[in-house]
């Protein structure tokens, strides 16, 4: 490991996460991830299989019913805390005195401190997205691009040797899709340090639940980078950018709306990225490029 990397690692590696004064109390709700069933395939013979489960979670705000969510259950109260700020229905994780989750009710109850304003006018607008499992936003949410900031390039980059070492890292990554499939996972990483991972029906719930988790603990999106599994849709970049995350790397593609979004907010985007794979679509200026040796062409010999 190189000098670099070993500050890095010290700086991404505190002694234990703990939450900001003024955190919300959370339940830990944790519901049955996979769930067994049996099968016939192709050969005629019956076996069984996991699968992920997926339930609904109806949030309420202050007994008001909001959304119901539809999730894989890993982390709910996390999910709820990254919606709310994700959707800027709150700007700040002290807003909230509580989120309480009973899956015998399929329900997280969201106790705040001394209500949300104008809570009805705010999510009187709703834009369906491309998001799995149908995700929504709030109108005047893209109407705020223009306000989001990101650290400049000289201070927010990638090396091409660190983007290996993380797509690694997620090879090797135990997960549910692993086991079962039909679902997707997000990560935070430092450098090449993974800070955090979790796994959803959805990708938006996956980058909700990390950004519930980032918001707790007061972690900063600067010098962060962003994986998920999914597409790169106007709705990922965007939330990356709430997060104030300049960079993402993507095992799938990127819409023709995400590029012209993270082109607009100067983010780095990074798709069909897997082993030593990748396409980079925007900011090649966040990138430092190593490039591979050109592999010699094939000869047809006929004959």
């Amino acid at each position: 490991m190189s000098a670099s990397s070993e500050v890095m690692s010290a700086l991404c590696a505190p002694a234990a996460w703990v939450a900001v004064p003024g955190a919300p109390r959370l339940t830990q709700a944790r519901g049955e991830l996979l769930r067994e069933i049996r099968i016939l395939d192709e050969y005629g013979e019956q076996r069984p299989i996991l699968i992920p489960s997926e339930r609904p979670l109806t949030v309420f705000v202050d007994k008001r019913e909001l959304v119901t969510l539809m999730t894989l259950g890993a982390i709910p109260e996390l999910l709820v805390l990254g919606y709310l700020l994700n959707q800027r229905l709150v700007e700040r994780v002290d807003q909230i005195e509580s989120i309480t989750v009973d899956w015998d009710v399929a329900a997280a109850g969201v106790s705040t401190r001394g209500g949300l304003k104008d809570l009805d006018a705010r999510t009187a607008r709703r834009v369906v997205t491309t998001g799995c499992g149908q995700g929504t936003v709030y109108g005047d949410m893209m109407s705020q691009i223009e306000s989001l900031k990101l650290p400049d390039p000289a201070v927010a980059r990638i090396r091409q040797g660190t983007l290996h070492r993380m797509l690694e890292t997620m090879r090797q990554q135990d997960s549910i899709h692993r086991k079962a499939g039909s679902v997707h996972g997000c990560a935070l990483f430092c450098g090449a340090q993974m800070l955090m991972f979790v796994e959803d029906v959805g990708r938006h719930n996956a980058i909700d639940t990390i950004s519930g988790w980032m918001a707790l603990h007061g972690v900063e999106g600067g010098d962060k980078t962003f994986y998920t599994t999914g597409r790169l849709t106007s709705e990922m970049v965007m939330k990356a950018a709430q997060i104030g995350v300049p960079i993402i790397v993507s095992r799938n593609g990127v819409t023709a709306m995400g590029h012209e979004m993270a082109s607009r907010l100067g983010m780095t985007l990074f798709g069909r990225a897997a082993n030593r794979h990748f396409l980079c679509y925007t900011g090649f200026e966040r990138f430092d490029s190593e490039p591979e040796p050109q592999r010699p062409a094939m000869r047809v010999v006929s004959g």
